[in-house]
Formats: C-alpha cells, structure tokens, sequence
C-alpha cells in the first residue's frame, strides 16, 4: 500500500466501545471510514446517522468496501468474523481477547501469515501514556503486583473478570518479564454474575520473577496500579490516572533533575533514595493504538500487541480460568 492513500476500514460492532473506535477513526488521517455493521439494525441507523458513515446490512456486504476492518463485538463473534475479514483481504483490528479459545486464535493467526495480512488485538494498556513512560526504564523485574478493579457494570460480565479485566495486566506482565513461566496458582469467586467476578493469581517465572494480580469488577472504586520491584529500585504506575513513579537506591549521592527528591537513608553505609515523578505526556490511548495500526499496515510492520502476544496472554488467561474451575 503507497503512504500517499488512506485506509479504507469499516467497523463490525457499534455498541459502547465500538462507538468510541467510530470517533477515533474518523479523526485519524490515515483512515477512511467506510462504513459499518451492527447485528442491532436501530442501533446501526442510529450511528450511520450520528457520525455520516453509511451502515451495511452485512459484515460480507462491507468487507466489500474494505481493506481493514475493527472488530468490536462480543469475543465469541471474533473468530466468523475475522475469518471473513481476512478471506475478503483485509487487516483485523481485534478487541482483546483475540478469541474464545487458542484454536480458533491459532487459526485466524495462520491464515494472516498466508494471506499477508496484519492482525492487532486491542490490548489497549500497552498505549496508555503512563506505560509508555515505562517503557524508556531499565525493567528487570524480580516481583511485581497489581490490582484492576472495577465497578460492577452488567456490559461486559458474559466473560470471566480474568478475560475482562485481569488479561489487561497478562499482557503487560508477559512483556516485561523475558522468561517462561513455571508455575501459576489461582483462585476466584463467582459474586453477582454466572462467571467469576473476583480473581487472584500467582505467576512464578524460571528467573526467579514472582507476579501477583488481582481483580475485581465488583469494587467501590476504581483502581488499575502495578508496582514493580527490581534490584535497587521501585517503579509504581497508575493506569487509570497515567501516573508513574520511580524510587531507585543509590549508594553514593545521586544527580538529581529540578523535579526529583533525594532522601538520605538512616544506617551505617551512606545510601540515598532518589524519588523521580517524570513527566507523563497525555494522549489517547485508543487514538494511539489505531494510529499504530495504521502504521503497522503502511509500514508492512508487525503490531506491536500482535496476534501472537495477544495469543500467549490468552493461552495464560485461560489457564487461570481452568486452575479456578478445578
């Protein structure tokens, strides 16, 4: 595809989230919006007329005017459509999770590869203005833990909360820390809906890594933190305020910015803590993320929350999910 052209991309699925990509999309320059597709035809009128995209009666019908598609549907639809999508020739821009279950990922994967297309999966944190500040650090981590929690809201709860919500943190985690896992321990509780509501889980990786997570979609509040703990150093990182924080030990008087802290530690060997607070440039994740498809596509480049990783952090969601069900 030359960079001189727009994408030609429609949208299957228009409810709260598909909405949003609606709006993002039609700001990007490197997208034309060709139209969407919604299985609720008021709902699909609805947004046709909101935001001037014509609405198809069919996803077959607008793959027709596709080269790319965003796939914003209930995770059991992703597979039918995605195979649709990529046998018409388009990209795939998937909601997270990629699929139901790593069959039907590993099928959609394989056929991509033949057909020399691109799949993204929206594993949206990776984007988020504070992760990417982290990003620039030296992370090795030795332990990490982590905490989403969430409101209850009955949009969402056809899944368990480890694929709503905790597989959010399954992706960050399985990016940071470079080595296989060696053991899982997990536990979860069904509260207010017919899948679990609350969850926990222990990762242990052969470096010696140990991860914790935690979440919740019955909470009073909403929290989605991760502290990081490494040799000499704490990283702490709000995603839902795009916050980070960095507390690194230093053993001889360190060189501060205007915007650190230097504190003075009691004990026989002079040692200091070093506070930063780097600036976090705000953005919008969801924009970044379609941007980057965009790019992935232009650029003939694999994404960087490919069909691969997204697969890993399913394969270890659904392993979670099966150690709850025993």
């Amino acid at each position: 595809m030359k960079k001189d052209t727009t994408i030609q991309i429609g949208i299957v699925g228009t409810g709260h989230l598909g909405n949003f990509h609606l709006k993002q999309l039609k700001g990007i320059p490197q997208f034309t919006v060709v139209g969407l597709v919604d299985s609720n035809p008021i709902r699909a009128k609805e947004m046709s007329q909101t935001h001037s995209v014509p609405a198809f009666p069919s996803v077959r019908d607008l793959l027709q005017k596709a080269e790319a598609i965003s796939i914003v549907t209930p995770t059991p639809c992703h597979y039918e459509i995605g195979q649709l999508a990529l046998e018409a020739g388009c990209h795939l821009f998937i909601e997270k999770p990629i699929t139901d279950n790593i069959e039907h990922a590993s099928l959609l994967l394989n056929k991509a590869e033949k057909l020399n297309k691109i799949i993204q999966v929206g594993h949206i944190e990776r984007f988020n203005p504070a992760f990417t500040v982290l990003k620039n650090l030296d992370i090795q981590p030795r332990f990490i833990e982590a905490h989403r929690l969430a409101e209850f809201n009955p949009r969402g709860n056809d899944v368990p909360v480890i694929l709503d919500l905790m597989i959010h943190d399954l992706d960050i985690i399985l990016s940071l820390v470079k080595s296989e896992i060696k053991d899982i321990r997990a536990n979860g509780v069904k509260v207010v809906s017919s899948s679990v509501d609350i969850a926990n889980a222990r990762l242990e990786f052969i470096n010696g890594c140990v991860a914790n997570l935690t979440a919740s979609r019955i909470s009073q509040k909403i929290m989605r933190k991760m502290r990081i703990f490494q040799e000499k150093d704490y990283i702490t990182i709000d995603f839902h305020n795009g916050i980070l924080e960095e507390y690194k030990i230093c053993n001889s008087l360190p060189t501060a910015d205007i915007n650190d802290q230097v504190f003075e530690l009691d004990g026989e060997e002079k040692k200091y803590v070093l506070y930063r607070k780097p600036e976090v440039p705000q953005h919008d994740a969801l924009k970044e993320e379609l941007i980057h498809f965009a790019n992935s596509i232009q650029n003939t480049q694999k994404p960087e929350t490919d069909g691969e990783s997204a697969v890993q952090a399913l394969s270890l969601a659904l392993t979670i999910q099966k150690i709850i069900d025993q």
